[in-house]
């Protein structure tokens, strides 16, 4: 999966929108909360699970293409390559659960 079709499927989810917060990094967010950062390295972060424990099942499954998240690792979020060994269709299911989280933590006015 390439970049761009990964941005279009992010987007494409209810209430998804594109922010630039920081140069050369494009985040898609839900309401005010951001649920996939898609920076310019060939690579998506995503909320995997509640925690690092949970979020480690990837780095698992996928030794060469997950790996912890700088800074939000601890809270479950991985950065998973685009262009590696995971399927396009798990990549998919990695942003669908990550969505799913960040909205089921929103209050009730920011969720689509």
């Amino acid at each position: 999966m390439d970049h761009d079709a990964l941005m279009a499927y992010c987007l494409s989810k209810p209430g998804a929108w594109p922010d630039e917060p920081w140069d050369d990094s494009t985040v898609a967010k839900v309401g005010p909360k951001i649920f996939a950062f898609l920076g310019s390295e060939g690579a998506v972060g995503v909320k995997c699970g509640r925690d690092r424990d949970d979020a480690d099942e990837w780095i698992d499954r996928f030794p060469e293409d997950a790996r912890p998240m700088p800074y939000l690792a601890r809270s479950g979020w991985n950065s998973l390559r685009l262009d590696g060994a995971i399927p396009d269709a798990e990549l998919r299911a990695a942003v669908d659960e990550s969505y799913d989280r960040v909205v089921a933590g929103l209050p009730r006015k920011h969720r689509p």
